[in-house]
């Protein structure tokens, strides 16, 4: 059994890393008057929602745009991830080992140095300022998180189900669909989540790739937010806080997918 002072040092610890998230709430209930008391306060006595009234009217279209570039994202990312991770676990074609590499290389080149590469790139191809760039931008950042976990997913399912497939006349494209899909779920459910929560937080894709759109996601729209409103920390807050929330909700929802084993029940003993 644990000791009193293992689960006191862990709650105290809970304390200290969730308070940003409880004094950003406390601020986005605080009456612009008392924002500057002294000493603050630090529970909403006098609680209002003007904040979250400013942040829904003036806000709600870039947390809508995040919301598509996010789907957007997802949806990109597995059509690519998916069948090279099935590919390299399964079919084994020459230089897998190298392509591996590439990709762990790829995870370790900085965001910013991709962005600058990007921004060339788009100017080219009239890119700028959409919302198709930044989702092609933000999927580069997950495919090859998503490449390396579906192929270390797939590389335990038994090979005697796909044997078993191709002798039923099953082509490689139905024991895809067919057998592989539906065991990679919790896979699947990972890589979405991850894919989702990197283009919901980008801002280094959307100050750059961006900047003078008149249609801009959530982040960039906090960060002209904060330029122009330095005053209704609020409304900042709870816009902090609104965009917070589906990513919180995910990560609830998705937690026993995340943890679950991908070949559970798939052969019986």
């Amino acid at each position: 059994m644990r000791t009193w002072w293992k689960t006191a040092l862990g709650i105290v610890l809970v304390a200290v890393m969730l308070f940003p998230v409880y004094w950003m709430v406390n601020v986005s209930l605080t009456r612009t008057s008392d924002m500057r008391a002294d000493p603050p306060h630090w529970f909403p006595w006098n609680p209002t929602f003007e904040g979250y009234a400013a942040a829904f009217g003036q806000q709600l279209p870039a947390l809508a745009t995040s919301l598509f570039i996010g789907l957007g994202t997802v949806v990109l990312t597995l059509a690519v991830s998916l069948p090279a991770g099935y590919a390299l676990a399964k079919l084994r074609p020459r230089g897998g080992r190298a392509i591996d590499f590439l990709l762990l290389v790829a995870q370790m080149i900085p965001a910013v140095v991709m962005a600058m590469g990007f921004y060339a790139i788009y100017i080219r191809l009239g890119l700028l300022n959409t919302v198709p760039g930044l989702i092609v931008a933000d999927s580069t950042l997950a495919v090859p998180f998503g490449v390396l976990l579906f192929r270390a997913f797939m590389a335990g399912i038994p090979g005697e189900l796909l044997s078993a497939a191709q002798i039923d006349g099953a082509t490689t494209w139905r024991t895809f669909r067919s057998i592989i899909l539906p065991l990679s779920r919790n896979s699947v459910i990972t890589v979405s989540l991850f894919t989702f929560l990197w283009a919901w937080s980008d801002f280094i894709f959307a100050s750059t790739l961006n900047r003078n759109s008149d249609v801009i996601p959530i982040t960039l729209g906090i960060f002209r937010y904060i330029g122009n409103n330095t005053t209704q920390w609020n409304s900042i807050m709870a816009t902090a806080v609104i965009a917070s929330i589906p990513a919180a909700f995910l990560l609830i929802l998705a937690q026993r997918y995340i943890s679950a084993g991908v070949t559970a029940g798939a052969v019986k003993d």
